[in-house]
This record gives C-alpha cells, structure tokens and sequence, in this order.
C-alpha cells in the first residue's frame, strides 16, 4: 500500500528543506514526526516510495524506517539517505542499508540528538558556517570593544548577514555602544535555560536589529553570566546562519567564555603602543592562546618611544594584523553619537573594509 499521510506540502513542489519519512510503522513515524517537530521542520511523509521525480529526489534528507528497506531497493541512488531503526542487535540493517545506498544507519533512542541537528541543518538549508571574529583588549580601555562594533557594522554595511556578540557582561552592553539600549529583543538572560540545539532563523529574529545587524548584548539587570551550555548552543546557532559572527571578549576566560572562544575562526588581540600594555597583553595572549587557534595582533597608537606596530607584535609572537587608526569622533561617550565605522568613511571603516576583504579571502581558502 502506497499513501501519503497529510502534510499538505504547498502547490508546484516539496517544501524548501522539508525531509522525507518513508514508513508504515506508526510508533516510528509518531518518533520521527515528534524530532521533526524538535527541530522545526514539517516533513513529507510516505507508506512507500513517492513517484517517478518526486521528492525522493528531491527532497534534502530522506528517513527511511527499517519497515521500509525492502520496498526502497529500487529507489535512485542519492546521498542523503537515513535509514532508521530501534533494534540494536539486528546485524541485518547494515546490509538492509547498503542495498537502499545509505548514508547512515540510526538506531533510536540513541541517535535522536543527531538525528535531531541533521534534520534542523536540513531545514536551515545550513551552508558555510559564519566566519566568527573574536576581539579582545590587550588591557582595559585598548579599544576592544569599539573595533568589535566597527567591524561588525562595516560587515553589515558591505551586505554580509552579521551578527554582534557581547561576550563580556561587565562591558555596559554593545547594544548601548551602538545606540540601541531601548531596542526590543532578547538580551543573554533569556537563553540562560539554552541547551541541545537553538534555531538559528529563530535566535536571529529574537534579537535586536541595529545598525542592518542582529546584536546579542546584556541587559542592565543582575545576571552576570549563563551556563556554558547555553553559551555554546547559542554562539553554534548564531554560526550556522552563514555571514559574520563578531564578538566583544572579556579579558578573562572561564568556561562560558572558553566556549565561546572554542568556537571562533580567529581573534584579534587590540594592545595599544606601550610597554605596560604590552605585558598585559603577553598574559592574556597566554590565556586565551590555551583554546584559540588563531590569534593576531592589532597595534592601536599614539606609539611610545622605541614601539611601532611590529616591534609590538614581535614581542608578543603574534601575526601582525595592522595598526587600528584612532578616530577623535569616536572618543566622545557611548551613545552621544555615530556608532564606530557607520559611515564607512574614515581610516577606521577603511581598517576594518581591508580586513574583511583579507578574511574572506582567507576563509575561503580553507
């Protein structure tokens, strides 16, 4: 028997990201329905096989039940394909999934938590990851988080979807940087009960939107921190949306923030020209280099006697990103004026262009 259970999949075509499940067991449809459903997709189901073209083809990953291995053999071949099943000590299914060219075989309820990121990245239509830039002052007051802001607005502004992360909750909040402390939308409190798998269509519209960029800052109230849990579920979320990710670090690591650095691209360590600042830097570079891959110097002046932007990065052992310019208008007060780098004029916005335009490249590469 041939049927299709009612979905209702739109007019001309399957559902962009819509998974197929093909089966006659109802406790495993009801299963697989209910991590669908976890994840945020709404599949296309089927007792058997859909016809000639159809979205067996089409449709990005196909669940195929172990009921359903026999009647599948003679489907295309296509990569993509699940086939699922609960018992574990049946040395069968590998051979059930070679003859219906499986990529994976999933016994439940084992496998749900995957099978559960496989079906959202699906239903994401989940590309290259964002490029996920890190900044960190090499002291207080390096200007750290005004070059976060000003990268993040200049990615935006070249039309790369950009994300803002203020990982640093005694900071006063990135959103107030840019202007936007009244603007609604969810601050780090609200994912503090975050785990598993956050959406990240729906993480990106709960946010702020400042600037033609999404902002994930904190609010004025007394929580000073979320589980590293949350914090990883959240920052993997905020990746998966493809663009730029720019985050503001603190000076310290603990786990929320080794988290987050676990999971960025590079990071540019900001150290304004002079010795003091210099050694500071040496010890946060230490720190941090225990989990970052990547990490470059950014050389911010006026330079003391004997320094130059060089020099600075061969003391610390650190590739040499450039010198960060130093803008006379962006020293009056956040908040009593232009966000960093929204004009796109300026040595700042040409700084942050130039190093975008190298990163991408870079990325690319990889």
């Amino acid at each position: 028997m041939t049927g299709t259970v009612t979905h209702d999949p739109p007019p001309g075509g399957n559902r962009p990201g819509a998974p197929l499940i093909v089966t006659e067991d109802t406790a495993l449809l009801d299963d697989l329905l209910r991590l669908c459903a976890a994840a945020g997709a709404t599949p296309e189901v089927h007792h058997g096989l859909p016809g000639p073209r159809g979205s067996w083809e089409a449709a990005p990953l196909v669940l195929v039940g172990d009921d359903a291995a026999r009647r599948a053999r003679g489907a295309p071949r296509r990569h993509g394909v699940v086939l699922v099943g609960r018992d574990q000590d049946d040395p069968g299914v590998w051979r059930r999934a070679v003859e219906i060219g499986a990529d994976h075989v999933l016994m439940l309820p084992d496998g749900e938590q995957w099978l559960v990121d496989r079906i959202a990245d699906v239903a994401e239509g989940v590309g290259r990851p964002a490029l996920t830039v890190g900044v960190i002052g090499g002291r207080g007051g390096a200007g750290a988080s005004t070059l976060a802001c000003a990268l993040a607005v200049t990615s935006a502004r070249e039309g790369l979807r950009t994300l803002l992360v203020d990982a640093d909750p005694l900071g006063g909040g990135l959103d107030v940087a840019l202007g936007g402390e009244t603007a609604k939308g969810l601050r780090w409190p609200a994912f503090a009960s975050s785990h598993g798998r956050v959406g990240g269509g729906a993480l990106e519209e709960s946010l702020p939107e400042l600037h033609a960029l999404r902002v994930l800052s904190w609010d004025r109230g007394d929580c000073l921190s979320v589980p590293p849990r949350a914090v990883r579920a959240v920052l993997a979320a905020a990746r998966r949306g493809g663009g730029a990710v720019v985050v503001d670090l603190p000076r310290r690591v603990d786990e929320g923030v080794a988290e987050v650095l676990a999971q960025l691209d590079l990071a540019l360590l900001v150290v304004p020209a002079e010795l003091r600042a210099v050694a500071a830097a040496g010890r946060v570079a230490s720190a941090v280099g225990m989990v970052l891959r990547d990490l470059r110097v950014a050389v911010r002046g006026p330079y003391a006697p004997g320094l130059d932007d060089h020099e600075v990065a061969r003391l610390l052992g650190l590739p040499l990103v450039g010198d960060v310019p130093v803008e006379p208008a962006l020293q009056r007060p956040y908040g009593t004026g232009r966000p960093p780098g929204v004009t796109g004029r300026g040595p700042l916005a040409r700084f942050c262009r130039e190093f975008w335009e190298r990163a991408l490249v870079e990325a690319r590469t990889v």
